[in-house]
């Protein structure tokens, strides 16, 4: 019987050499396929006119210069506004400007709030007393005085164990911290 096998001859061609993998570096906001100018407006409650004032600068600073998003005050419709450029590095920026702002009228402290510039996973809830539990009259300041204590000690208390933030301000509750899923954070 002869044999049905073939023989394969290994014939080495010449070798294709190919190029390196490109490197393309991340497309800025201006640069995307129909991407436009990108905007947010913070309204500017009453309360918080005059220390948004007297922080400005502290505001405007990281926002213009690190995060590289326009930023102005609208002074005839209370907003603060806030726009994509061309040279802005991420599209997220703005939403963490926008955050960060609106942390600042919550009324977190500007060095509170900066932080949400900076970590990725800082969030701001916001909540009433009433949500928690119903409350009239005297036993609702007496809820939210248990909630400060005596000079805030049991704020900073809770604030030092949690690693939040909190803003009291009347019925309602701001908390700033970090989302973890361990126990260990």
């Amino acid at each position: 019987m002869a044999s049905s096998s073939m023989e394969v001859d290994n014939v080495l061609s010449e070798q294709k050499v190919l190029p390196p993998k490109p490197k393309f570096e991340p497309l800025k906001p201006h640069e995307m396929p129909g991407a436009a100018v990108q905007f947010r407006k913070v309204s500017v409650p009453p309360h918080r006119y005059t220390p948004l004032k007297k922080v400005w600068m502290d505001i405007y600073t990281p926002v213009f210069e690190q995060m590289k998003i326009d930023i102005r005050m609208n002074l005839k419709g209370r907003k603060v506004e806030l726009k994509t450029r061309h040279d802005t590095p991420d599209i997220s920026n703005l939403q963490k400007c926008a955050d960060f702002v609106h942390a600042f009228m919550l009324g977190f402290d500007v060095i509170d709030a900066i932080a949400i510039l900076r970590l990725d996973e800082l969030y701001v809830e916001s909540f009433e007393i009433k949500d928690v539990k119903t409350l009239r009259g005297d036993h609702l300041s007496r809820a939210i005085g248990r909630l400060s204590g005596k000079g805030g000690k049991t704020k900073f208390t809770i604030e030092n164990a949690s690693k939040t933030r909190i803003v009291i301000a009347d019925t309602k509750i701001h908390i700033s911290g970090i989302f973890c899923k361990h126990q260990d954070c």
